[in-house]
C-alpha cells in the first residue's frame, strides 16, 4: 500500500480524526462511517468513470468467492464461457464447473512464446449466460492486450490489474476485483455491475449477502461490512485522485515495467516467456539460466531487502510484482540488482 496510505491509517487507527475512537472500532451505521463509504463510492466512480446505469458493490471476502457468485448470480441458461489463459482463470473455471456446464472458448497459446490469441479465434458460444475473462494473471504474468468482441456480457475478474490503468467500464457486463493488491487490505472485493444484470440475481435464489440485488438494494450494508478494510479503500482511492489518477498511473506503471523488462531481456542469465503484446505489468514472472542460481538470487535479494521475489509455488522461478504503491526508486534498485547479477557481481 502506498506509504501515505499507510500514515494516514496509523494515525486514525488509534484516535479516527478526534473522534475518541479507532475507526476499527467505529459502527457501519454511523454518520462516520456512512461518510467515509459514501466518499470511498464516490471516488472509485470518479476513478474509473463508472457510468450511471451500474451499481457498484463492496463484498465481504475475496475474489474466489465470485468466482461462483458471479455463476449463481448471473447465469440463466445453464452455460457460461471461459477464456482459459493462466492459473487463476483455471481456478475460476473449476469453480464455475461445479455449479453449471463451462465451455473453455481459448486457451493460451504457448508456441514460441506464451500468447492469447485474437478474440476473432475463439469458440463462438452465444447461448451462454456471459463470457468470463481474467484480465491480468498474477502467476504467469499475462494480461489481456484486447477487450474480446463478444455479444455476452463480459465478466472480468481484475482483481490485480484494477486501478492500474483507465478502464471502459461500458464495456463489461461486470468488473470485480480482490482488495489487496492495487485497493487495500484484503477482506473486501469491489464488484462492478451493469444494473440489468443485477436484475437476473433477484431469481437466483441466493442468500441475500450473496445476492447482488439484494445487496445493491441495500447500500452493501446488508449485514456487518469489513469497515477498516472498505476505509483503508478510500485512503487509496484519495491518494490514486491526489496523484493525477489513473492516466497518470498508467504512465507510471508502463515506464516502470519497461525499465524491468528491458534488463531481463538484455540479459540472458534471465528468461521471460511471454509475448510482449500480453505481458502483464503488474507482475514480471522470470526463470534464471541455470535453476541452481535460484537460491543465490534470492538470498542477495534478501539481504537487500527485496522481499516476494520468489516464485508461485505452483510454478516456481522468480517474479516482481509491480502493484500501484511501488515507487520509482524501489524500481530502480530493482533493476540495479538485476544488472549486477547479470554481471556476476551479486
Amino acid at each position: 500500500m502506498p506509504a501515505p496510505v499507510l500514515e494516514s491509517l496509523q494515525n486514525d487507527l488509534v484516535d479516527y480524526r478526534g473522534r475518541g475512537l479507532s475507526v476499527l472500532e467505529m459502527s457501519h451505521r454511523s454518520s462516520d462511517f456512512a461518510e467515509i463509504a459514501a466518499k470511498a463510492e464516490s471516488d472509485f466512480r470518479l476513478l474509473l468513470n463508472i457510468p450511471d446505469n451500474y451499481s457498484v458493490l463492496f463484498m465481504q471476502g475475496g475474489a474466489s468467492a465470485q468466482f461462483s457468485l458471479c455463476v449463481q448470480n448471473l447465469d440463466q441458461r445453464k452455460k457460461v464461457a471461459y477464456a482459459n489463459t493462466g492459473y487463476w482463470a483455471k481456478k475460476a473455471m473449476a469453480s464455475a464447473a461445479a455449479l453449471t456446464n463451462v465451455v473453455e472458448v481459448t486457451a493460451c497459446q504457448t508456441e514460441p512464446l506464451i500468447s492469447i490469441p485474437n478474440s476473432k479465434q475463439w469458440l463462438d458460444v452465444a447461448d451462454a449466460s456471459f463470457l468470463h475473462v481474467t484480465d491480468n494473471e498474477t502467476i504467469d504474468g499475462i494480461v489481456f492486450d484486447e477487450i474480446p468482441k463478444t455479444e455476452l456480457p463480459i465478466v472480468s475478474d481484475m482483481s490485480s490489474s484494477i486501478l492500474s490503468q483507465p478502464v471502459d467500464i461500458s464495456k463489461y457486463g461486470m468488473i470485480y476485483a480482490g482488495a489487496q493488491k492495487n485497493i487495500g487490505p484484503a477482506g473486501i472485493t469491489l464488484v462492478i455491475i451493469r444494473n440489468d444484470l443485477i436484475e437476473r440475481s433477484e431469481q437466483a435464489g441466493l442468500p441475500p449477502v450473496f445476492n447482488y440485488a439484494a445487496m445493491a438494494k441495500a447500500g452493501s450494508m446488508l449485514n456487518t461490512p469489513p469497515t477498516f478494510a472498505w476505509y483503508a479503500a478510500g485512503l487509496v482511492f484519495e491518494w490514486l485522485l491526489e496523484s493525477g489518477g489513473l492516466t497518470a498511473m498508467a504512465e507510471r506503471n508502463q515506464r516502470q515495467a519497461e525499465k524491468v523488462y528491458q534488463t531481463i531481456d538484455k540479459h540472458d542469465v534471465f528468461q521471460n516467456s511471454v509475448c510482449a503484446a500480453n505481458r502483464s505489468r503488474m507482475n514480471i514472472p522470470f526463470r534464471l539460466s541455470e535453476e541452481s542460481l535460484t537460491k543465490a538470487f534470492l538470498d542477495e535479494a534478501a539481504a537487500r531487502n527485496f522481499t516476494g521475489l520468489k516464485g508461485h509455488k505452483s510454478v516456481g522461478g522468480l517474479r516482481a510484482s509491480l502493484y500501484n504503491a511501488a515507487t520509482d526508486d524501489a524500481v530502480d534498485a530493482l533493476v540495479d540488482y538485476l544488472e549486477s547479477f547479470a554481471r556476476g557481481k551479486p
